[in-house]
């Protein structure tokens, strides 16, 4: 039974996904063909994953908005700031998160970012589909965290699966 409850603890252990996939994305894309949105497109965020901003405190922020002022880009009345230059946010529910830059203008200049969060139950019904796109959902989104968390699921469930098979 202990072995049984460690194993689901494991499985639905978040994942820390470093936002943009590497630590100097949190900025101004120097290039249309690639932007942090077409990489939250290509990633999927199950609840209790974290994002994980890396960028300079003192000359930009992250702030988590409402829908419509992601859309128009305002910095005046989020729901969340942070400021600290190294920002871990968890995804404590389905449906999708909005996030702009704090900096003036970067905004506008493309610097935010849309991640949709789904249940560990469709995570693994839909496993084989892209991701669900934020038009789906209305209110915030929450993402995943590293790779490393997955890998150690799956291990804990083979132990499970071969250690019934020696008990049979």
């Amino acid at each position: 039974m202990a072995l049984l409850l460690l194993c689901f603890v494991s499985l639905t252990e978040g994942r820390e996904l470093l936002v943009g996939g590497k630590t100097d994305a949190w900025k101004i894309s120097s290039s249309e063909s690639y932007s942090l949105n077409k990489w939250s497109e290509r990633s999927r965020f199950i609840i209790g994953d974290s994002l994980v901003w890396k960028y300079d405190s003192s000359k930009d922020s992250v702030l988590e908005v409402s829908k419509r002022d992601y859309e128009t880009c305002n910095t005046s009345s989020p729901i969340a700031e942070y400021k600290d230059g190294s920002t871990k946010v968890e995804l404590q529910r389905s449906g999708p998160f909005y996030f702009i830059s704090g900096a003036h203008d970067h905004c506008q200049q493309g610097q935010k970012l849309t991640v949709v969060v789904i249940s560990p139950r469709h995570h693994k019904m839909i496993s084989g589909a892209p991701a669900p796109s934020p038009s789906q959902f209305e209110g915030p989104a929450v993402a995943p965290a590293s790779s490393a968390a997955g890998l150690g699921g799956g291990l804990v469930v083979a132990v499970v699966v071969l250690g019934g098979l020696f008990l049979m």
